[in-house]
């Protein structure tokens, strides 16, 4: 046996320390509890005990491997309506849709804080990004009719973003009750039917 395929037998019984998905899962981990600040090549390095030098293998640089974190942030997310959603009727699916986008930012704090971090185009060609768009897409058309699905859609993240971002800046009190989001829903709700009906 020649020294070039002894070297190839060797490398093959020692498999790599590490892989794309054992990184992703390091930073996505530093991310949930640090935040994006907490979260570096090294550090993730660190915890996986490898060199740093060993993750440019599978993530050219830090916004590389933050994109992926952003991406699997709206994978899980879009996980988690999904499930909300399962079979219900269109009113009580967009309802459970809404809690579920609330739930989720309430409990992934800074994970959904990469979320609403500006995102480059590249960012939004992302599969990830698409399918979950999509899904929101259809759960609206069920209600408010395909015409007016994309504006329908539009409006219901804003109210979603709004106060999921009014909720983390403890905003709600007295003078400002966290009822409104059921207003808000409810009349999102009466507009998107009624422009069905004119459609």
């Amino acid at each position: 046996m020649g020294a070039e395929s002894r070297c190839t037998v060797f490398f093959m019984a020692y498999p790599a320390k590490t892989d794309r998905q054992a990184i992703l899962s390091a930073a996505f981990d530093q991310v949930s509890r640090e935040g994006m600040q907490g979260m570096s090549l090294r550090s993730v390095a660190s915890a996986l005990n490898l060199a740093p030098n060993a993750l440019y293998r599978y993530f050219a640089d830090r916004a590389t491997l933050e994109s992926a974190v952003n991406a699997e942030t709206v994978r899980r997310l879009h996980e988690a309506m999904k499930k909300a959603v399962g079979k219900k009727e269109p009113v009580a699916a967009i309802r459970a849709l809404a809690l579920a986008y609330l739930r989720f930012a309430r409990e992934n704090r800074h994970l959904y804080e990469l979320l609403m971090s500006p995102c480059s185009p590249c960012d939004e060609d992302l599969p990830s990004h698409r399918e979950l768009w999509d899904f929101v897409l259809e759960q609206v058309a069920a209600v408010s009719g395909k015409e007016v699905a994309r504006e329908a859609a539009v409006a219901l993240w804003a109210h979603l973003h709004g106060i999921a971002a009014f909720e983390a800046a403890h905003v709600f009190g007295e003078q400002k009750p966290s009822r409104g989001f059921d207003f808000g829903l409810e009349a999102w709700l009466k507009a998107a039917e009624g422009a069905r009906g004119r459609g």
